[in-house]
């Protein structure tokens, strides 16, 4: 398990180089100027240059890329070029509420997805198969952001049960009002997985129920349900880890979707602000951080997978 572990992270190293070198020259070629935010109307030319010598701005391409490889190598993952703060000080203080949506999220989609997909696996072709389908290709079907707002106008201003914005009320420190606060982003969020998850277990469901010991279970007289939800469903639970190593990108990607309608302050919702206002250094900073997750949850998912089943062996 040791060796898996550094194996894998050594693997990562590439990776995040390979990663860093696109992200920085699609920046490069992005259309606009970071130079520009700080231009007021009285500057001459000569101001508008020095502050671009300042920021390192007017050295090669390549050469600005490899000064922030090696401080970032160093742990320093320089400042920001709209608010001079620490871009690594930033990431941290809104990683919790992002971490936070996206194992909420996560976790209320698995919980949901695994009762109905056995439900539906076991009752195919019937009425709860046909309606629970539905469900999942209407939640197929729908945009994060569209979905997002339907919410918004149906709980927040039409009902007034849940607030819209933000992660907590302004004056008010409790974990009741984070958790009010989070129920709108973080079932958006989870709805859009959920419809995936369903119809992988359906599929897989209606394949274990054709093995021979759900056959066995039957001629001991077992129950339909005990043998779904204990026998059926440990089996199920596999496919279901797989699928939850592979969809952490589009659930990188939802949350960003997610916490930008909801005005949730996590990773996400920095790195649109950083994206408009080209702030470079917190966008390479967000990319980076974003690719580690992506890395550490399909390493945590290969590593549960063993957990599960004893009988897999993990090998690099």
């Amino acid at each position: 398990m040791r060796q898996l572990i550094v194996r894998r992270l050594l693997q990562t190293l590439p990776m995040l180089f390979f990663v860093s070198v696109v992200c920085f020259t699609m920046i490069k070629l992005a259309p606009g100027d970071p130079v520009l935010s700080f231009v007021t109307p009285n500057m001459h030319a000569d101001d508008i240059e020095r502050i671009r010598h300042n920021l390192g701005l007017d050295k090669p391409a390549y050469i600005q890329y490899f000064i922030w490889l090696k401080e970032m190598a160093k742990g320093n993952f320089g400042y920001s070029l709209v608010n001079h703060q620490p871009v690594l000080g930033q990431i941290l203080e809104r990683l919790p509420a992002t971490a936070g949506l996206m194992g909420s999220a996560i976790a209320l989609a698995v919980m949901l997805a695994v009762p109905l997909g056995l439900i539906a696996g076991a009752n195919r072709n019937r009425w709860a198969d046909k309606l629970i389908n539905f469900i999942s290709y209407v939640g197929i079907s729908i945009p994060l952001f569209w979905l997002a707002i339907l919410l918004i106008y149906l709980f927040a201003i039409k009902l007034h049960l849940l607030p819209s914005m933000g992660m907590r009320t302004i004056g008010v420190e409790s974990a009741a009002d984070v958790l009010k606060h989070g129920i709108l982003p973080c079932s958006v969020l989870a709805f859009g997985f959920l419809a995936g998850y369903v119809r992988y277990i359906r599929s897989s469901t209606i394949g274990q129920l054709k093995e021979e010991y759900v056959q066995i279970q039957y001629a001991f007289g077992s129950k339909k349900s005990t043998i779904l939800f204990r026998h059926v469903m440990k089996h199920v639970l596999l496919p279901v880890i797989t699928l939850l190593g592979m969809s952490m990108g589009d659930l990188v990607a939802g949350a960003i979707v997610t916490e930008t309608v909801f005005s949730w302050p996590g990773i996400g919702s920095l790195g649109m602000t950083a994206v408009k206002g080209m702030d470079y250094p917190v966008i390479m900073g967000i990319t980076l951080f974003s690719s580690l997750m992506l890395i550490f949850g399909n390493m945590a998912a290969d590593i549960l997978y063993s957990f599960v089943d004893p009988r897999i062996k993990l090998k690099g």
